[in-house]
This record gives structure tokens, sequence and C-alpha cells, in this order.
């Protein structure tokens, strides 16, 4: 185990602390006039621009202060991808307390749950969830006052929420000339809460120092690759995992930034993509399901669109074929988790990748990618031992770094390291190249005859297949083999497929092992919060399923 020696012989450089104040002072000073444009919750696009936003976030800041938000103290957002969010993730942060975003898709008991495990004091909230925020303010008890992110004039007349401010008029009535204050930059920045699909919510602690790191991570060429020639549009919410830390590298950059709001169907995101001549964005794969069925029912095209992260979940190989070979898209796999800000892979191809075939290179592009350096990881069996990176051996995926979590906020869960490292949660294999495939969840993975069967190869594979929308893979018990694998499927509106049909597709691309023992058809799949893929409800729904006999 490393530990830390003192060196007789210091550097001598400035000792500034990386504080995320830093990234909006920069923004303004360099990049002043450069724009962010908002699709709001009214419908409008708003356009301002990174000198407004800095102003805007001192004048918020004085607000807080002015209310006795403190250093440490928690202020929370319920709110969409926009301008004022932005504000806010600057003001609460820079001033020393600390951001806690919350996700609206949680229900109104779990959202209750966070707000008072956070001792949030106060909650700023986008017009669209005054009725959830209704439903939930009465069982929060340490919120001081609500804070609706609107306009004077979209103000309630009445409503049950105790003491609700505007906004708008809250900071018309502060000055900017606030002085952003300097400390530990090891101090909390931003809270944010696991989805929660099994048990209570778990919080994410994140500091000024791993922020500030991972958005220059980030930024860089093999990663999301942000750059200043860029038009930036975050489909993935600022109340996931700070954007994959998007409001962040993006300002840091001076790129324009053009969110979306709540408009995220197809069309209102492709119109946004094309008025605003959008290069890069970055998402969950059934937002891209959306906007893409909706670009083919219209025979559309992008003119600037080029590159997109897609992570959340595995991107399905006919999605990335789909938007690189049609519409000229290039895909970057991303994989990451709450725990780890959340960045830790992205897929590039090397300068020796040049020389393979296009087959080849498609193969590397699938998998998750290589880590960005602050990153590192491994696979190991149960027992803890490391094992062989040679693309086929399969493990429990750790990982460490200085944006991955050490412990949950307030201890929740106990101790959560093993030996230093973190434990994902997944399956994984990695190339002898450093390359990461992610082959399931643990708790996903199907166990048949003592062998492992990874349900996200067959769910690619049934995804292929030209009739079918969406596809889940689950595990259902069986006297002989322990488990085998059910498939569920959405057929697309219009287009039909048998599972005969279905199975024969399967022929040749698997070991006849993994064959799905069964296909159901239905109309739909549970989502998550975070545009996940529910496997959790799917096993309930069939926890009394019973395969056919073979």
């Amino acid at each position: 185990m490393s530990h830390y020696t003192k060196s007789p012989l210091m550097g001598q450089m400035m000792n500034q602390p990386l504080l995320i104040s830093s990234i909006i002072e920069h923004a303004d000073r360099y990049f002043g006039d450069n724009e962010i444009v908002s699709r709001r919750v009214e419908g409008d696009l708003h356009r301002t621009n990174y000198r407004e936003c800095h102003a805007r976030s001192r004048q918020l800041a004085n607000a807080l202060q002015s209310l006795g938000v403190k250093m440490g103290d928690r202020v929370a957002t319920l709110a969409w991808n926009g301008y004022r969010h932005l504000e806010a993730y600057y003001a609460v942060s820079g001033s020393g307390a600390v951001l806690h975003t919350i996700n609206p898709r949680l229900t109104p008991e779990h959202i209750a749950y966070i707000a008072n495990h956070a001792e949030d004091q106060y909650l700023l909230f986008d017009l669209t969830f005054l009725p959830l925020v209704e439903a939930f303010a009465a069982h929060c008890n340490t919120i001081r006052g609500y804070i609706l992110m609107c306009d004077p004039d979209r103000m309630p007349a009445s409503s049950k929420i105790p003491h609700l401010m505007c906004y708008e008029t809250l900071i018309a009535q502060h000055q900017a000339d606030y002085c952003w204050p300097l400390f530990d930059e090891n101090s909390a920045a931003t809270l944010c809460y696991t989805s929660g699909t099994t048990g209570n919510p778990k919080g994410a602690l994140y500091s000024h120092r791993s922020t500030v790191l991972h958005s220059y991570a980030s930024a860089m060429p093999d990663a999301l690759c942000v750059s200043g020639r860029d038009t930036v549009l975050p489909v993935v919410p600022m109340f996931h995992v700070n954007a994959w830390g998007l409001p962040y590298s993006v300002p840091l950059t001076g790129a324009k930034m053009v969110f979306p709001g709540p408009a995220l169907d197809g069309k209102s995101l492709y119109e946004l993509f094309e008025s605003e001549q959008v290069t890069f964005s970055a998402g969950v794969p059934t937002v891209w399901l959306g906007l893409l069925t909706y670009v083919g029912q219209n025979k559309l095209t992008f003119s600037s669109f080029k590159r997109t992260v897609i992570g959340g979940s595995a991107c399905p190989p006919s999605m990335m074929q789909t938007l690189r070979h049609q519409y000229g898209i290039d895909v970057v796999h991303a994989w990451g988790m709450t725990e780890m800000s959340p960045l830790g892979t992205a897929c590039t191809l090397q300068s020796k990748h040049g020389a393979l075939s296009e087959q080849d290179q498609q193969a590397i592009l699938e998998t998750q990618g290589h880590v960005i350096y602050g990153v590192d990881m491994k696979i190991v069996d149960d027992a803890g031992k490391a094992l062989p990176w040679d693309g086929k051996t399969y493990g429990n995926l750790l990982v460490k770094g200085p944006w991955v979590i050490s412990s949950y906020f307030k201890n929740e869960g106990g101790e959560v390291l093993q030996d230093g490292w973190f434990p994902t949660g997944d399956v994984a294999t990695i190339s002898a190249d450093g390359y990461m495939r992610i082959t399931d969840r643990s708790k996903d993975v199907i166990k048949s005859g003592g062998e492992w069967i990874g349900t996200i190869d067959l769910e690619n594979i049934a995804m292929a297949h030209p009739a079918v929308l969406q596809a889940a893979c689950i595990g259902i018990a069986h006297p002989k083999w322990d488990e085998r694998p059910l498939l569920i499927v959405v057929k697309k509106p219009g287009m039909d497929v048998s599972k005969a049909e279905l199975l024969e597709f399967y022929q040749g691309k698997i070991a006849k092992w993994w064959m799905p023992d069964d296909v159901v058809f239905a109309d739909a799949l549970p989502i998550g919060a975070t545009g996940k893929i529910l496997k959790n409800k799917i096993r309930e729904q069939f926890k009394d399923y019973t395969l056919p006999s073979a």
C-alpha cells in the first residue's frame, strides 16, 4: 500500500486552491461574450453570455448570504438544464455552500428523504415542478425557504409552499460586487444522490478539487474532447451527476452552451440542434433513440452535429453504427457512475489502431473504452484476486482516483472501499491495450450451470434486428441450470417479428448455451429516473414466470 513521504525539498510554485468559482471567473474574463442559449420552461429561447452569467451568479451568492446561507450549508435545486440552473451551480459552490442537485424523476417520498438526509436549507426550483414541490414540501424538515426560478409575473397567486420567493425578484435586490472567497480546495462543493433503484439513495459528496480535476480531465481530446470551437448541448440533465461535468468543462473552454430545458423529445431536440448549429452533445441511449426515430421518420439530416458522447448504460452497436454511417456522427462510448463524478473511461482509437480493419476498429469502439488519466481500474475475482487483461476474462470491476468517492455522505453503508479501491458493481473484461468492456451489472448477470451469461450482449444483438426498438434480458430460475435467459422485446411501431425469427437472428452470433430460452413481447419497458431500463422492475414483473420446457 502506497504511503505519503514528505520530500526534503519542496517546489516553489504558487499555492492556489482549485475552486469552482475560478472556472466562471475564467469564462467571464476570457470568453465573456460567448453565448449561453436556453430553451425555457415558458417555451421561448433565452440568450445570455458568460459575463452576464458570472454577474448574476454573484448576485445570487449575495442573495443566499443575505438569507443566512453559510459555508457548508446545503442548497438544493430541482431544475432543468438552463441558464438559471447554471448560475446556481456557481453561486452556491463558489460561495462555499454545497449544491445539492435533486432528480425530479424520483418519487416525492424519495425527494423528501434525500432533502432531509442532506439537511437542505433552501430549494431553488423550476416552474414545471411547482406541483411536485407542493407534494413533498410539508415533509421537508430543514428547508427554510423555496425559491421559484421564474420571472415575477409567473409567480403563482397562491401556493401551499411555505416561504416562497421569486428568483428574479430576489437577485434583483443584490449587487454583483460579490468577491468569491478562498478556502480549502478539499471543501465540499456538490452533493449528488444515487438514483435509489434498490434501497434509499446514498449521497456522493464531491469536493472543489475533485470537480476541477474532473473538468480538466473530461475536456481532454481522448475524453469528452470539449473545445472552444464547439457548440455544446448537454442532453444529460444537470440534476444527474452534474450533467457529466459539462457545466464546468464547457465554460472552462469557452465553448458556446445550449440548454434544452424540459423539451427532450426528438422534434424539440432536432430543431434546437439545427437552429443553434450544435456540434457536440452528450446523453443516455434512450434519448438518442427518440431523436433517431424522429429524424428517421421525417427523412432529416444533421447540418452541424458531428460528435456525441453516450453513457449511462451501454450504447447498442446498432445505434452507434446508425449515427456514424447514416448521419456522419462520431460516437464516443463512455462509462462512469455517480460515485465517480462520473467519468471513468471514454472510447477513442489510438494511432496504432489505424491499420486495423473497420470491423476490428468498430469492435474496439463498442467497448466502454480506456481510462482517462486520474482513474485507475482492475478486475478481480470474488476473493479479490487480480485477473488478467486478456479481453476475455470476466471480473468484478474496481476503480480509484481523485474524483472517486472514499465513502458515502454521512458514511451511509459504512466502509465501501476494498483495499483502497471502489467496487463498481459492474462485471467487465479488460483487453491487453487497457480497453474495458462492461458485460453486465453484477446483480444482472445470469448464472447458468456455473457459468456467466452477459445480458448486455444478448440485448445488443436483439436491438440490431430491424424490427426491435428496445430489449432487456433477465435471468429466470431453472431447476437444472440455476438460471436461464428470458428476452423481453419492444417492437418498432408498424413492424413485426416472431419469437422464432428473433431466435434465428442469434444463430452464429453467440455460444449455443447463451441462447435465450424464451422471448416475450411487451408494449414498453420500465425506465428509471436516469433514463436506464429498470431490470429490478422487470424481474419483479416476471418473478413467477415459467420457462417453456426444452
